[in-house]
């Protein structure tokens, strides 16, 4: 089920009905109902997979049990080891099972064996990538005590499966999730206004920023070798701001579902192209991944820590480990490879902390540096993604080399029947709501806000491209 479907705008108010004025005295039926609603959410799309959650969720669930019982070290790693070969396992199969078999063929290849691969035709279930990784850190908190284990399923399975992020995030702590299906909650106004703007806010970022975007970018990535450096350039451009659109757009929608039934969820994106320097923008885009990798890989690899080679010994592993997370394809990984090479410098120079207050303009030293600093990252990032999103490695290269080998900045007329620039006006507009409310949750919030959501839905009504509107990218991971 899709946040801009009307499958979704129907689905939403029935479940806050039941929850608010039907299931509100007793919490053990509210998190029976979040529980049911959030397998409907899910089952919307292919009930089939329900049973991989619903493995998981028991396996992680008694695990979690057994912990707390085992005393033998060597026994509780057992236990941790069963959750974890259950769980990657699942997503190893559907997710990195034809990628490694071709992959394999593809080696002997170069000595001269040829190998006919024997892949299947597996379906990738949505959001498997998200809800694996928020069940294994309940497990693993668990296995490092840091987390008691819940003894009720119902709360536990709410946990694994909660509707507004279960299929692209934030992939969430147990730590701080799961006690607030333990506590007793009660409706705030004031959370419920809040957590509309943001669902206003996402809408506003998916349906008029990314998917205006989406069509530039097909008709551009689609028809590379006849686009010149402009329209290549363009095109990086327009992606960068359809993912961003796209996914801290899902995002804000989910954060906002969620306080309208008194959930709190951590957030996700904090501006990231206003970053100054990687290390920033890692901070930034996608936290939840980012701290996940953090807490759970970079840290017990020995993080920064160690000598020289093994600081980016670390570095690479965590980029590249996080840029195969997002999918089975060699772009992903050089993805990951090319930003580990952004940040190492950094690292190396013991910079990779000097970013982390608010931007805060106050001379003009100051501005034109700043500016500076946030168009080179903004490059490099935009260069990163060619690879994330290109087809395939070739695709990627080829379209680096148009870049330069088309070198002209005329402007072109797409095969969608639209100039390349036409988006520029709105991505600007963009960028300056942005940038004014960068010290805000969403530009809706605060003075006149009634004014600014009916001025939003307004824009989504008059600018939203409904004509092309497609799942959220992220869905795919």
């Amino acid at each position: 089920m899709l946040f801009n479907s009307l499958d979704f705008a129907v689905f939403l108010p029935l479940v806050f009905i039941l929850y608010w004025f039907i299931t509100n005295k007793s919490l053990k039926a509210q998190n029976l109902l979040i529980l049911i609603a959030s397998y409907v959410f899910y089952g919307w799309w292919d009930w089939k997979f329900l049973s991989l959650i619903v493995i998981s969720t028991l396996v992680d669930y008694y695990v979690g049990l057994y912990l707390a019982k085992e005393e033998s070290a060597k026994k509780r790693k057992q236990l941790l080891w069963i959750s974890m070969l259950v769980n990657l396992g699942f997503l190893g199969f559907f997710k990195y099972y034809n990628f490694f078999i071709e992959s394999f063929a593809t080696a002997f290849s170069f000595f001269g064996e040829e190998i006919k691969p024997h892949t299947l035709n597996i379906i990738l279930p949505v959001g498997i990538s998200f809800y694996t990784f928020q069940t294994m850190s309940y497990t693993i908190d668990v296995y490092r005590k840091k987390l008691s284990p819940t003894k009720n399923i119902i709360e536990f399975a709410a946990f694994v499966t909660f509707f507004p992020q279960l299929v692209a995030g934030p992939i969430e702590r147990a730590t701080n999730l799961l006690p607030q299906f333990q506590q007793k909650r009660i409706f705030n106004h004031q959370e419920a206004i809040s957590g509309i703007h943001l669902i206003l806010w996402g809408l506003f970022k998916k349906i008029v920023i990314a998917d205006t975007c989406a069509t530039y970018v097909n008709s551009i990535f689609n028809n590379y070798e006849s686009m010149n450096t402009l329209s290549l350039v363009l095109g990086s451009i327009y992606f960068a701001f359809q993912i961003y659109g796209d996914f801290s757009g899902y995002s804000d929608i989910a954060i906002g579902t969620s306080r309208l039934f008194g959930f709190s969820l951590m957030k996700n994106f904090n501006y990231p192209y206003f970053s100054r320097d990687i290390a920033e923008f890692w901070r930034r885009w996608h936290i939840s991944l980012s701290t996940w990798f953090r807490d759970y890989l970079y840290i017990p690899l020995g993080g920064s820590r160690g000598t020289k080679f093994q600081q980016i010994r670390n570095v690479f592993i965590i980029f590249i480990v996080s840029g195969f997370w997002h999918g089975a394809n060699w772009t992903f990984i050089i993805w990951g490879a090319l930003n580990a090479c952004y940040f190492l410098p950094l690292l190396l120079l013991n910079k990779n902390r000097n970013n982390t207050g608010e931007i805060a303009i106050n001379s003009v030293y100051n501005f034109f540096s700043t500016t500076f600093s946030i168009l080179t990252t903004f490059i490099l990032t935009c260069l990163a993604w060619i690879f994330f999103r290109a087809e395939n490695v070739t695709h990627a290269w080829k379209y680096l080399l148009s870049m330069i080998n088309n070198w002209a900045f005329n402007i072109q007329y797409l095969n969608i029947d639209r100039h390349a620039v036409e988006p520029l006006v709105l991505i600007a507009f963009f960028i300056f709501i942005e940038w004014f409310y960068k010290t805000k949750e969403s530009p809706i919030s605060g003075k006149f806000s009634w004014l600014k959501a009916a001025l939003i839905i307004l824009a989504i009504i008059t600018l939203g491209a409904f004509s092309s509107a497609s799942d959220f990218i992220y869905f795919q991971f």
